[in-house]
């Protein structure tokens, strides 16, 4: 396995070792395991940032929506158990 060195500050050192002691951690595991959580959270962020891409571009070519106070009543409707028809889409006005 490769090493990576980074240099960090004495505070931040003591803090990440004392958060790792709390968490039953090493503080070497306890920084991999955040490296590893902000690396997914990044992956997680760039996948919603391309779907929200596709969607936004979508809307725009075909100008298909459906209105939120729409979509709102369905969604609660449907957490509630209820049964209730799905929104129409409409063609968006400019």
């Amino acid at each position: 396995m490769p090493t990576t060195t980074i240099r960090i500050e004495d505070e931040l050192k003591a803090r990440l070792a004392a958060a790792a002691e709390r968490a039953g951690m090493t503080t070497h595991a306890f920084i991999l395991d955040a490296l590893a959580q902000t690396a997914d959270q990044a992956e997680l962020d760039q996948e919603f940032n391309q779907l929200a891409d596709r969607r936004w571009k979508k809307l725009l070519a075909d100008g298909e929506t459906v209105a939120w106070v729409e979509a709102r009543a369905w969604l609660e409707a449907r957490a509630h158990g209820e049964r209730s028809r799905k929104p129409r889409p409409r063609k968006l006005s400019r």
